[in-house]
């Protein structure tokens, strides 16, 4: 009988623990103290905050990396028996990992390293915000697509540069006397950084210099700029479809169990109020 309570009192904890990280106000805490983390580490950067106030800003540090462990700690027993299931989500180990790098001491050799983990702490407002998940998800399903357009933008870029080198090494060798530095001159001029005034040097001495550089301004800036946009923009759309496709889903077997498990946990407490009730009214009578 004692065993059968123990569990029950588990499972009416886990799902106490699964209404609290379910809850909005649970979110909108942890935005909160993420930002407060974000404003500390900004302030760490001052040599007069620091004198002043260090002491405070180590215990606020430490405050919310308890904050966050108790956080971490919520959200794996919310999973009730299976809390390997928290581990099931990537931004669940995104923001345990930082939990574990942020237990790293604060002074001797790995200080800097201390130092560097609390700004990635700042990082955990990506999974804060669904909307910053999504376009997070979005560049990472964009990578492969983007490996091929930078393959092509490489052959490109060499292709121009060793062009460049044959065709402007003697009049400007500044800027072409290497591939390595024709190529880096490429991304000046891709970058629209000053590139006219390399355009104009070679035109100076080679009067038809500027079909070089516009063409490659159309293919370099123009087109492939272009590209890495719409290949972003369309697993954007695949995304927000993938998204809504989840929401839309219905209700798996785990879910219908959660909730008629529920169910039966009201029903028995609305049972045992009812009997004492009865109870009463016959100790009354």
């Amino acid at each position: 009988m004692s065993n059968e309570i123990s569990v029950e009192q588990k499972r009416s904890f886990a799902e106490q623990c699964r209404r609290l990280v379910d809850a909005p106000i649970f979110n909108q805490v942890i935005i909160a103290l993420i930002s407060v983390n974000a404003l500390a580490v900004g302030l760490e950067t001052s040599t007069w905050v620091m004198a002043r106030f260090s002491d405070m800003l180590h215990g606020v540090n430490q405050l919310i990396l308890l904050a966050f462990m108790v956080e971490a700690a919520i959200k794996i027993v919310a999973q009730g028996n299976r809390p390997w299931r928290y581990f099931a989500n990537g931004w669940n180990c995104f923001d345990f990992s930082i939990i574990v790098l942020s237990l790293i001491p604060a002074a001797g050799p790995l200080a800097t390293l201390a130092r560097l983990v609390r700004v990635l702490r700042v990082l955990r407002l990506v999974s804060a915000f669904p909307e910053l998940r999504l376009l997070v998800d979005t560049l990472l399903r964009s990578l492969p697509s983007m490996f091929h357009i930078s393959l092509l933008m490489g052959i490109i870029f060499y292709i121009y540069g060793v062009a460049g080198y044959f065709l402007f090494h003697e009049i400007d060798p500044t800027h072409w006397r290497t591939l390595p530095i024709a190529l880096l001159s490429l991304f000046r001029i891709v970058t629209f950084e000053d590139w006219t005034d390399i355009m104009y040097t070679a035109m100076d001495a080679m009067p038809y210099a500027w079909i070089y550089f516009i063409s490659f301004v159309v293919m370099g800036a123009f087109v492939m700029i272009n590209l890495f946009i719409g290949v972003v923009l369309n697993n954007l759309e695949e995304a927000k479809l993938r998204r809504l496709d989840e929401l839309a889903m219905p209700p798996s077997q785990t879910e219908i169990l959660r909730e008629l498990r529920a169910t039966q946990d009201s029903l028995a407490r609305l049972q045992k109020r009812l009997g004492e009730a009865t109870q009463d009214k016959g100790t009354e009578s």
